[in-house]
């Protein structure tokens, strides 16, 4: 089965919420697009076989545990002790991704670099 095109409109969306982040930089991944900081990625979208689209990114332990406990549309990923990822629709809250993205950037990012990020206040 083939793996749908991620919509334009979200690459574009996601291109300029990493955009902000020094040194990062987007390359086409083995399907679909990825954002690195260095050689450390960030986040990578896909479609896959399944006809959904996903966001990976990273997240602390304590926060992959809570992933994965609150299920769809949250799952932690087959690879990487820290790889988390969303299932994206036409509900997904944009302003989530982009907070869930400030913290993977601050996560894979050299401390230098990751100072230079706000990132996002926790109640």
């Amino acid at each position: 089965m083939t793996r749908p095109d991620v919509p334009g409109e979200w690459i574009e969306r996601l291109s300029a919420m990493l955009a902000a982040f020094p040194e990062v930089r987007e390359h086409d991944a083995w399907i679909g697009m990825a954002w690195k900081v260095r050689s450390a990625t960030i986040a990578h979208v896909f479609g896959g076989e399944d006809q959904l689209f996903r966001i990976t990114f990273r997240a602390e332990a304590d926060e992959v545990m809570a992933f994965q406990h609150m299920g769809p549309p949250y799952f932690k990923a087959s690879w990487g002790s820290n790889v988390v990822g969303l299932l994206l629709d036409e509900d997904t809250d944009w302003d989530e991704v982009g907070e869930l993205l400030t913290e993977s950037y601050c996560i894979q990012a050299p401390p230098a670099l990751a100072e230079q990020v706000a990132r996002p206040a926790t109640t």
